[in-house]
């Protein structure tokens, strides 16, 4: 019997023009030439006379590949390494944590949403924020209100005393009050009005400077109008934070933008609230 009788050479692989290829993977030509440009899938052979790209069928699971790791959201240089040889799997750990995170974040924005939604006409005149605020030398003075209309009066006071301390105010100014009592109060009121300066300063009977912490996260809301009417705002800003998941976790601060100083009616005052808050688990 003769050996090698079924024996039969293998047909050389089939070219595929660009053109072709593409329309084979339903992507553009121009992917597949920036593709070649970055390394991730060159073509198999590219004629030296007229510079056409051509593949081959063995190709076609790098390019499928590379559009399933894309089309789940890896950049072109994570692709580029998986490629190159580095683990898929490790990859797509890290991805998959990546987009938990991401999930983590929408759900926030979502739960804001929706408190903004089941809120009524009166508290979608607010919109709270969630933002940190920076560590901030401060001078300040502890004082007892009978109401807010005193605070016109102590400020003043504060301010001469500063000055022969030789205060300076820093820049941006952060002139706020710090309330003690635990909620809104409009008559009886502990509080500690303070000033962001540049430096610590001898202490005086009154005067005391200090550093505060930094605040990593402080749901914060913004209130225009007169100092009367500040409780709209604290209702708003209670009702988020509630809604939203999340804990008061320290002492409010009202912060002064515009004021008496600087306008000339009180409907133009601006006043931000801030409470330190942190997220329920």
């Amino acid at each position: 019997m003769m050996e090698n009788q079924y024996q039969c050479e293998r047909e050389p692989q089939k070219l595929y023009k660009i053109g072709i290829f593409a329309q084979m993977n339903k992507v553009t030509i121009k992917t597949l030439r920036h593709y070649d440009e970055i390394g991730i899938l060159k073509p198999y052979y590219i004629d030296e006379n007229n510079g056409y790209r051509y593949y081959i069928s063995d190709q076609l699971p790098i390019l499928h590949q590379i559009l399933a790791l894309k089309e789940i959201g890896f950049s072109l240089e994570e692709i580029k390494q998986v490629i190159a040889g580095s683990s898929e799997e490790k990859l797509l750990q890290k991805k998959k944590s990546q987009l938990m995170l991401e999930m983590a974040e929408i759900t926030k924005k979502i739960a804001s949403i929706e408190s903004y939604l089941t809120s009524d006409e009166l508290q979608n005149e607010y919109h709270v924020v969630i933002k940190s605020i920076p560590e901030v030398i401060i001078a300040s003075m502890r004082v007892h209100l009978n109401g807010y209309p005193e605070l016109f009066d102590k400020m003043p006071k504060m301010g001469m005393e500063m000055e022969q301390q030789g205060c300076e105010c820093a820049i941006p100014e952060y002139c706020f009050t710090i309330y003690y009592d635990g909620e809104y109060r409009e008559s009886d009121i502990d509080a500690q009005i303070c000033e962001a300066v540049t430096e610590l300063k001898e202490d005086t009977e009154t005067l005391k400077f200090s550093v505060l912490p930094e605040v990593e996260m402080a749901a914060c809301v913004l209130h225009k109008g007169p100092y009367e009417t500040l409780p709209k705002a604290y209702s708003a800003i209670i009702h988020f934070i509630e809604e939203s998941g999340y804990e008061i976790v320290g002492y409010q601060r009202e912060t002064y933008i515009d004021g008496i100083w600087n306008k000339e009616t009180p409907d133009e005052w601006l006043t931000e609230i801030q409470f330190p808050v942190r997220k329920i688990k």
